[in-house]
């Protein structure tokens, strides 16, 4: 599994990376055929005082590209629930190919 992180408008910290990486590992017990995972981390409303921290997930399973998008006021919040939908949208891909 190829895990690619990315930021956007700002340098993430070492706390923030390891966070990333030690979450992302959870995918690779669901389901063992996935090739990639692209972690988009970017504050959105740069002109504006208020700056949301948004998270985007790209996982490819042959056959498959799922993609999550979450924003709240952290990174961490909007990388966890994205990342909480994008195990459900594993789960069930990973059932439909068992079938």
């Amino acid at each position: 599994m190829n895990v690619n992180i990315q930021t956007v408008h700002f340098d993430a910290d070492a706390k923030l990376i390891e966070h990333v990486n030690r979450k992302i590992i959870r995918l690779s017990g669901l389901h063992d055929r996935i090739t990639k995972v692209d972690v988009f981390l970017k504050l959105d409303n740069v002109v504006h005082q208020i700056k949301d921290k948004v998270a985007e997930i790209r996982v490819k399973v042959p056959g498959h590209e799922l993609f999550v998008k979450q924003t709240s006021k952290s990174f961490e919040e909007s990388f966890d629930g994205a990342l909480a939908s994008l195990l459900v949208q594993v789960k069930r891909i990973k059932e439909k190919q068992a079938a």
